[in-house]
């Protein structure tokens, strides 16, 4: 098997728009981690109760198999989105939660959990310590079962002193993980968030539940910014054939970018998360139409991936059957980009993270990212993706 060297090659990549001079100022990292497969213990339902506010956390929450007989549900058979569900009360089966608990082939149980929160933690904890001295003012999310293992997992002491708090929404994905946002209250104040349901249909015409994309807005260090996780649907049946439902993906992004961009030009947009697909892919470059490099940037391509300059260079961010990939990406509106430092912050390093200790060692994944399972077996490892992030800075 061919060796995955650039992963060990690469172990920190950098990309500055500019020689900047002068030491950092003030500076803030924004970044996500792919936390692959984080469930707790307990086989778990969702429940509706459509007869709340959609943006009631109680309106759509994971609830313990035990409790469904104690709430009050009705037998559906319809399409499950928000709208729908109004008015209803109703039960949607977890298609993921009974392959975590200790009954299952995994022997998932309270110690491999404790051991998976803390190695979360530890990742998320040093994103970007190197230049910022501290944890990421904000951090995406991806495969989180529910809004209890984020609690559980900020709770965890590499993080609880920086006193996060948490953005989640349940998602109608058929495995019944979702994406979050967590963010450090004292530097992240957020203004509004939703979800936006991403509709998709297999050759059958029937739909496809996939996970959704977060959108939240409001202020970092007094900077109006906003926040759009994505976890977009995968390559599963080939990258060909899976293609039109990440282009889909890429034109809802677009639409809620361009939505926010049109109502407040200010605002900084930060599109991250796991896009299955890399730079070049027709999804970004067509669809998103995500640039290359900021003298691309123009009012009608005002998105620039910061990501590109690492995949020209080989960086990859996980791999599958030998291929690499920069399925993990961080895309910005053009005014993140400067050359020079103001008074507001501008993209300052860009990196795929990935220290010695998320990088398989032996065997015949040498150089691929730790990954927390081989098949039934918990390897004590983190995630079978590095995590990205981007360092800003501006003067005080």
């Amino acid at each position: 098997m061919k060796r995955f060297s650039s992963l060990l090659a690469i172990i920190i990549s950098i990309m500055a728009f500019s020689q900047q001079q002068g030491k950092l100022r003030k500076v803030a990292t924004v970044g996500f981690l792919n936390v692959e497969n984080l469930w707790d213990t307990i086989r778990s339902a969702d429940y509706i109760d459509g007869t709340k506010d959609i943006k009631n956390p109680a309106f759509h929450r994971s609830i313990p198999m035990d409790s469904i007989k104690l709430l009050e549900a009705e037998k559906y058979d319809g399409p499950w989105s928000d709208g729908a569900l109004i008015g209803k009360k109703v039960v949607r089966e977890q298609g993921g939660s009974e392959e975590f608990t200790p009954k299952s082939a995994k022997n998932y149980g309270t110690k491999i959990y404790k051991a998976k929160l803390a190695n979360e933690a530890k990742v998320i904890s040093e994103m970007g310590a190197q230049y910022t001295k501290t944890a990421p003012a904000v951090v995406g999310l991806i495969e989180v079962e529910n809004r209890q293992v984020i609690q559980d997992l900020i709770n965890e002491p590499a993080l609880k002193k920086y006193d996060y708090g948490i953005i989640h929404y349940n998602s109608y994905d058929y495995r019944g993980i979702d994406v979050a946002l967590i963010y450090q209250k004292r530097r992240f104040t957020p203004t509004n968030s939703l979800k936006k349901e991403l509709k998709i249909y297999g050759d059958n015409g029937r739909r496809e539940y996939t996970r959704d994309i977060l959108v939240v807005t409001g202020f970092l260090d007094n900077e109006k910014v906003a926040f759009f996780m994505n976890h977009w649907p995968s390559r599963r049946g080939g990258e060909a054939v899976s293609l039109p439902k990440r282009n889909a993906a890429a034109a809802l992004l677009k639409q809620q970018m361009d939505s926010i961009r049109a109502a407040d030009p200010t605002t900084k947009l930060f599109a991250m998360g796991d896009f299955n697909d890399d730079p070049v892919s027709p999804s970004l470059k067509n669809h998103l139409k995500a640039q290359a490099a900021p003298k691309d940037l123009s009012e009608e391509t005002p998105y620039l991936n910061l990501m590109y300059p690492l995949y020209k260079k080989g960086v990859a961010s996980l791999a599958y059957q030998d291929a690499p990939n920069l399925f993990d990406q961080i895309i910005v509106s053009k005014n993140v980009i400067s050359d020079q430092v103001t008074k507001e912050y501008s993209v300052y390093k860009t990196e795929i993270f990935a220290p010695a200790y998320l990088v398989n060692k032996e065997g015949n994944y040498k150089g691929y990212p730790f990954r927390s399972w081989n098949g039934d077996q918990f390897t004590g490892g983190y995630s079978d993706h590095f995590p990205a992030f981007v360092v800003l800075q501006k003067e005080p």
